[in-house]
């Protein structure tokens, strides 16, 4: 590259969101770019990680008490009105300040940033941090609700067609596609339609993935999205996501590790945002208590619903597990999948966990609360066949089943072959869609 060229990235503030924009950053920094990113003041990151990078602060207004709700569709509704102003004002100074200013990358989510991209005149790429198939899913959304797809909402939740394959969507099933939806459905199919129309008026597309998983999406990928494409993940295999966690990282979950007998630990972690309610806790705890098998366990501040911590777990639990589990609040989780004594992972099937857990080689249990998770964990369990999703929801004796298989019976060391494979050809990583990237961005401006 004959001179530095500057990129400015403006990630969604939420922990899943964050790491892979990021890892983003420093991927393109160590290609040579100059880096400079926009961020809210709620979820911030921390600037003095990032010596390397300029941050500039828009004034957002989403208040303490919708941060603490995790209200998604709230902070949402803000990022893509009110703080919109706040991003043209911002990207003014800077393209005042800086003549080498050559693009703008922004989450999908912030669908709002295409036309303020275009007032100010300068391209707009998007990264979207879910895989392939989920995003794919998404754009079919609307048709379905054109096709009264939504009238299955007013099923009982005990009936079968809620089992039925969504024709329009294969391997999707009704319930899958249903559990897409946070809380107000018509709200949440609003914003997901903006996010696909601004993604369609983007200059380009990233996406956190790679082409030996997502190869047969990849055709329906470019038919609905006439847009230059770049598959360049995982992007953890470049740069590890320790250093933009929103939670401290109990170390003593790796000091425990060592403890513990090679492929024998089940690795439990539903996420920075899912939440549930104590008798699912206790569900949950049951299962893992009656495999028998040692596990880690993180059980977030704020997972359950009216809980600090672990008040809702059963002191029986606690004793009967003390020797064989250990929980923590969070754990640095990249380094507890590479651990050889973890031999599985029970995850809320979001994408990040999901590409690092297979980047690992290590088996999935598949929950999924809303989102992407649902398609991903029918990927995982239908297609991909890299893990077991659990269809009941939260009942102990699927999930010691589900345990029992993954780390001790025959389906678990077919899924680890299968990811041995896969590992390997990640392990040969090649450097031409990043280079592409790099290229492209270049001649953006």
């Amino acid at each position: 590259m004959d001179k530095a060229r500057r990129v400015i990235l403006f990630p969604l503030p939420f922990q899943g969101h964050i790491n892979p924009m990021i890892q983003l950053a420093n991927i393109l920094h160590s290609k040579g770019f100059t880096i400079s990113i926009i961020h809210t003041r709620y979820n911030s990151p921390d600037p003095s990680n990032y010596p390397h990078f300029k941050f500039h602060l828009l004034p957002d207004q989403v208040s303490e008490d919708e941060a603490s709700k995790h209200d998604i569709l709230r902070v949402l509704h803000l990022l893509n009105t009110h703080c919109i102003p706040l991003l043209r004002e911002c990207l003014g100074k800077l393209l005042s300040a800086h003549h080498d200013i050559c693009c703008m990358i922004t989450d999908a989510m912030i669908y709002s940033s295409q036309a303020v991209a275009e007032d100010v005149g300068i391209p707009r790429i998007v990264l979207r941090t879910s895989s392939v198939c989920s995003f794919l899913a998404f754009a079919a959304l609307p048709l379905l609700q054109q096709n009264g797809f939504y009238s299955h909402l007013n099923l009982p939740l005990d009936s079968r067609s809620w089992e039925d394959p969504v024709l329009e969507l294969p391997p999707l099933k009704v319930k899958d596609v249903l559990g897409i939806h946070i809380k107000n459905l018509n709200d949440t199919l609003n914003i997901i339609n903006d996010m696909i129309q601004g993604t369609k008026k983007a200059s380009g597309l990233i996406f956190n993935t790679f082409q030996d998983l997502e190869e047969p999406n990849l055709s329906n990928l470019q038919e609905h999205f006439r847009l230059p494409t770049f598959l360049i993940g995982p992007f953890h295999k470049f740069f590890s996501a320790a250093s933009s966690s929103l939670l401290t990282q109990d170390r003593s979950s790796i000091s425990w590790l060592d403890t513990q007998k090679t492929n024998s630990v089940l690795y439990v972690s539903f996420g920075s945002l899912a939440a549930m309610d104590g008798k699912t806790l206790i569900e949950v705890a049951w299962g893992l208590a009656n495999s028998m098998q040692p596990f880690l366990w993180v059980v977030r501040p704020g997972l359950v619903q009216g809980s600090e911590w672990l008040e809702s777990l059963p002191n029986e639990f606690l004793e009967i597990t003390s020797e064989r589990g250990y929980i923590v609040k969070w754990a640095p989780q990249q380094e507890v999948l590479s651990h050889p004594a973890v031999g599985g992972f029970w995850t809320h099937s979001g994408w990040n966990s999901v590409l690092e857990s297979i980047c690992e080689g290590v088996p999935m249990i598949c929950s999924s609360f809303f989102g992407d998770q649902m398609v991903n964990s029918r990927y995982i369990n239908d297609v991909w066949k890299l893990g077991i999703k659990l269809e009941c929801g939260f009942e102990r004796e699927e999930i010691e089943s589900a345990i029992r298989k993954i780390m001790n019976l025959k389906e678990g060391q077919e899924i680890r072959e299968k990811l041995s494979c896969l590992k390997e050809k990640i392990d040969g990583f090649s450097s031409t869609p990043l280079n592409a990237l790099s290229d492209f961005i270049c001649s953006t401006r």
